[in-house]
């Protein structure tokens, strides 16, 4: 099937199906899964499930140069992911690399089929989140080979209905070593595991604080080698990044849309909206940073596709992505007016979205430094030429 046509078909199912349950996926508890559950067989039964996950575990089997071309519609909604099946792509992937054949033989069928739900624990508390080597979190090898891991984590996406998470934890060494951090699979019904709160982010929920009070976890839940757990969160940071910039896009186009239809039907006493040149304004600047974006987002995922350095490019196009989903949600409220603030659109979601990337999964100081930093080095090792412009 030509990808246009499959992107048509998952925009529609977002728009027809995701878009009107929102409200009800969006409180959570019993409603919300059912909802989710009805969502999920509808998407299996129009050949829509898990496109981007490996085929020989159930999924489409489709790459991501081939899933970058409808992630956007899919991203529309923060529910499109979940009820398409490609939510978990990045702990498949993950594991599927690094994870050790016990757990690949028994997590990654269920994760592609939507049985089983994981989420990533990184961040600490009084821990800065750009620097990993502060971790605390502790993991001790045991006699029989399995570890013990105490420390606690939050801003943990999805952590409260979780059965797995993947923590990121110090294994040897001593605090600001630069070596010394695995990743550990850890199942959330082990004793000692707890939910400590639930952290909402401008009012939304969906994050989460936890606990692991000397969780003792399988010697085979080792994800990567011992002290490789930041090279293989590096590689997953760089991945997760990108699908999350299509993502955005996604959600901008919708903002984008929402102002446009705004604009042309709203009418007061001197016309439509759209005969104002402020209001045309707000359509020309959140247009012109939408296009802008989307060739940097692009640029980043044909460099992971090629297996390239792509850490300068995915660092700018997280950046831009954040910062033009804000700048295009507040837009579309401002030509809103009051009824842009309120609960009868997405938009507050949506900028909320918005500011919340410019922080999360890495704040825009982080990326700002860490790519000018490569740059400068390029050019001073290699004169103008090292690193294209």
């Amino acid at each position: 099937m030509a990808d246009t046509a499959l992107e048509a078909r998952v925009a529609a199912f977002v728009r027809t199906l995701v878009v009107p349950r929102e409200g009800v996926l969006d409180t959570g508890g019993a409603a919300a899964a059912a909802a989710l559950r009805e969502l999920r067989a509808e998407a299996v039964d129009r050949g829509l499930w898990a496109l981007p996950l490996p085929a020989e575990l159930g999924g489409g089997g489709l790459g991501l140069d081939r899933y970058a071309a409808f992630a956007e519609a899919e991203g529309a909604s923060d529910h499109g992911p979940s009820a398409l099946g490609s939510a978990p792509l990045l702990d498949v992937r993950m594991l599927a690399r690094h994870g050790s054949a016990a757990v690949r033989d028994v997590y990654l069928k269920p994760l592609v089929a939507g049985e089983a739900r994981t989420c990533y624990a990184m961040t600490e508390p009084d821990v800065p989140g750009t620097d990993p080597f502060l971790t605390a979190t502790r993991a001790e090898r045991r006699p029989d080979g399995s570890w013990r891991v105490t420390g606690r984590k939050w801003f943990t996406s999805g952590a409260g209905d979780a059965d797995l998470v993947t923590v990121l934890a110090r294994t040897d060494g001593a605090d600001c070593d630069r070596e010394g951090l695995s990743l550990l699979l850890v199942p959330t019904a082990s004793a000692g595991f707890r939910v400590v709160r639930e952290l909402p982010v401008l009012g939304a929920g969906g994050q989460w604080e936890i606990e692991l009070d000397g969780v003792v976890v399988p010697g085979d839940h080792l994800v990567g080698g011992r002290g490789q757990g930041l090279a293989v969160a590096g590689e997953r940071l760089l991945w997760g990044r990108t699908l999350r910039c299509l993502r955005w896009l996604g959600q901008a186009q919708r903002a984008f849309d929402l102002m446009c239809d705004r604009a042309v039907s709203r009418v007061g006493s001197r016309g439509p909206l759209a005969g104002h040149q402020l209001v045309q304004q707000h359509v020309f600047e959140a247009l012109l940073a939408l296009r802008t974006t989307r060739p940097l987002v692009h640029e980043a995922v044909a460099l992971l596709v090629a297996d390239r350095d792509a850490r300068t490019e995915v660092g700018l196009a997280k950046v831009a992505a954040a910062r033009m989903l804000q700048k295009v949600a507040d837009a579309a409220i401002q030509v809103h007016g009051a009824a842009g603030l309120g609960p009868d659109t997405a938009l507050p979601a949506l900028f909320r979205t918005g500011r919340a990337a410019r922080i999360l999964d890495g704040p825009d100081e982080l990326h700002i430094t860490s790519v000018a930093r490569r740059v400068l080095r390029g050019r001073g090792a290699g004169g103008p030429a090292a690193i294209r412009p």
